[in-house]
């Protein structure tokens, strides 16, 4: 039992709330015997989800399954408690068996799916994507590495208006896979016609595709105008201007954001000389940017950081922190039944955070992973 916190829950925040964990479940009443935790002073918020992350801890997902397990942990211990595994761009026979490999891994619980950004995405946008080894989506190509994910492939980002882009987001559709516009140079029209035939997410919206603009509104104005659609966002104070953000949450609202990593290799570690896929990445200052180029790859973000950003730089309330952090992407996902926030029957998966949004504590599926730090 976990009491005196500031619990925020789906109706609001209860201050000198209660808590109780009985196994791997929260649960309505306390078990016989319970052992009482004080954490006064401290928030309480559901673990976080992100559905959009390369790696951390110096590894990454396109790695072994020891670096994919170093990536999950270091996540983890930063509140990370529901992980979604991105690849990036390379050889299809190389995507395909790390499909295999990260399958393995999600049958085991210790990831929530796969995402797959690249290499169906457009040159014009490649970011930190090797141009040599792209390709349009082809729907035959997108069905191989869906069936190498068996069934664990969870979202796959594309550029809807290349050949073959707007049958690929069909067949995603009707798999139930998440069909993602990202990395895209498609216009207004475009964009409208792909969320039509079935897609449901901005792969970190603003980057990676044209800017707005008054006579050529472009993806960000068709993906933000519509219901069906959730946008992510990088809140790293890198990616995106906090005007952007407040853009993004007054259009889209709360229930339409969900804040994500995009993280490589060096989250969690520190500046240096990395890989993304077969490309060297510079990270310097927290910044990770492409050796050949200078383009941004990917970030050094963890979700603490940034729901620490969204309540003490964006403003944003801890309640809509919370529903960018976990429920939205838990919706997303389809595991709302179980994780996103903090009710009876749902896994016990939460973040102890201190007055300052410090993480001071991280249960998942009721066991400690960050024993609670209360000195």
């Amino acid at each position: 039992m976990l009491t005196g916190a500031n619990v925020v829950l789906p109706t609001g925040t209860v201050a000198n709330g209660r808590l109780a964990v009985d196994g791997r479940h929260i649960t309505a009443t306390a078990p016989a015997g319970a052992a009482l935790v004080d954490v006064t002073g401290h928030w309480l918020v559901p673990g976080f989800v992100d559905i959009h992350n390369h790696g951390g801890g110096g590894a990454s997902f396109s790695g072994t399954p020891e670096q994919i397990l170093t990536a999950i942990r270091t996540h983890r211990q930063h509140g990370t408690t529901t992980l979604v595994a991105s690849t990036v761009t390379d050889e299809m026979d190389l995507l395909v068996g790390q499909a295999g490999l990260l399958s393995e891994l999600a049958e085991q619980g210790e990831i929530a799916g796969i995402h797959f950004e690249g290499p169906f995405i457009s040159p014009c946008r490649k970011g930190a994507h090797s141009e040599a080894l792209l390709r349009d989506p082809d729907p035959a190509e997108v069905r191989k590495l869906i069936d190498a994910a068996r069934g664990r492939a969870t979202m796959v980002t594309l550029a809807a208006e290349l050949p073959g882009g707007i049958d690929s987001v069909r067949l995603l559709a009707e798999h139930g896979v998440i069909a993602a516009i990202g990395h895209t140079d498609a216009s207004y029209e475009q964009t409208v016609e792909a969320i039509d035939a079935g897609a449901t997410v901005a792969t970190h919206l603003f980057n990676a595709m044209p800017a707005l603009n008054h006579r050529a509104p472009g993806p960000i104005a068709a993906l933000l105008e519509d219901e069906r659609v959730t946008v992510e966002l990088i809140n790293d104070g890198v990616h995106l201007h906090p005007a952007a953000l407040e853009l993004a949450f007054h259009h889209a609202g709360r229930d339409r954001v969900a804040f994500i990593t995009d993280a490589m290799d060096a989250a969690g570690i520190g500046d240096g000389r990395y890989m993304l896929g077969p490309l060297e990445v510079e990270v310097s200052e927290g910044v990770a940017r492409l050796v050949e180029g200078g383009s941004i790859a990917g970030s050094t973000l963890t979700l603490d950081r940034a729901f620490r950003r969204a309540v003490t730089v964006d403003r944003l309330s801890v309640e809509d922190a919370v529903t960018a952090l976990s429920a939205n992407p838990a919706r997303l996902l389809g595991l709302s039944d179980r994780i996103g926030s903090l009710e009876p029957g749902k896994d016990a998966d939460l973040v102890l955070l201190d007055a300052d949004f410090e993480v001071k504590g991280v249960m998942r599926h009721g066991a400690w992973v960050v024993a609670p730090q209360l000195a």
